[in-house]
């Protein structure tokens, strides 16, 4: 009975866990590399649903830097409108950018920042 107790315990302990880290984690990020971008314009883009309602989004293609400084191009769409030189930290898996979060300047690392700071300025 005592066995069973626990069994059921560890069960449920780890049923809990799981849902938290389900909560908590964006699994997108996951294995991802994070690069940093500053925003500018996003085209304008319009799509349709399987429905055939008409839905907007926008894309964006930027030069993103990881910590390192080294330079990729990235492309991403959003669902909305991003605010005009905000800083973005993208996560990368391979070419494509599988999620995205805002971060302040003081967040960006210093090589990225620097080229960041340099493209902008030309």
């Amino acid at each position: 009975m005592k066995k069973v107790i626990i069994a059921v315990s560890v069960g449920i302990a780890i049923v809990i866990g799981f849902l938290v880290f389900m909560q908590n984690v964006n699994i997108n990020r996951l294995g991802a590399e994070p690069y940093y971008v500053q925003v500018n314009e996003g085209k304008k883009m319009e799509g349709k649903t399987g429905t055939g309602e008409k839905y907007v989004y926008y894309e964006y293609t930027l030069q993103a830097f990881d910590k390192k400084g080294q330079e990729k191009p990235v492309t991403f769409t959003a669902n909305k409108q991003l605010r005009k030189e905000a800083f973005l930290c993208v996560f990368v898996k391979g070419d494509k950018v599988s999620s995205y979060q805002e971060v302040a300047l003081n967040e960006v690392p210093v090589k990225a920042k620097v080229n960041l700071q340099s493209s902008s300025s030309s």
